[in-house]
C-alpha cells in the first residue's frame, strides 16, 4: 500500500484564492495580484495530478483555489474598472 503525496502548493493556492476574492472588493489591485499568483502556483500541481491522479491527494483543495483565484481576478479587474469610472465621474463633476 502506497501513501499518496499531497499536491505541492495546494493549501497556498486555496488561501491565495480566498484572499484574492476578499481583497478584490476592498483593494482591487492586491486582489488581482493574489489571484494571478494563485493561478501561477496551481499550474504545476494541476499538471502533476492530470498525469498521475493515483499518486496525489489534495486536488479538490487545489482546484477550489484555482477557481477562487479566477473569481478574484475577475472581481479585482471589475473593481479597478469601476474605480476608474467613479474617478472620471467625480472629475467631470468637480472640474466643469
Amino acid at each position: 500500500m502506497t501513501t499518496k503525496k499531497t499536491l505541492p502548493n495546494s493549501t497556498a493556492v486555496f488561501v491565495l484564492g480566498i484572499c484574492s476574492i476578499i481583497f478584490g472588493y476592498f483593494f482591487a489591485l492586491i486582489g488581482l495580484v493574489l489571484g494571478i499568483i494563485g493561478l501561477y502556483l496551481s499550474k504545476n500541481g494541476r499538471q502533476m495530478y492530470k498525469e498521475n491522479p493515483e499518486l496525489y491527494e489534495g486536488y479538490g483543495l487545489l482546484n477550489a483555489g484555482w477557481i477562487m483565484s479566477i473569481i478574484g481576478i475577475v472581481i479585482g479587474g471589475l473593481m479597478i474598472i469601476y474605480s476608474i469610472f467613479v474617478l472620471l465621474a467625480l472629475k467631470s463633476l468637480l472640474f466643469k
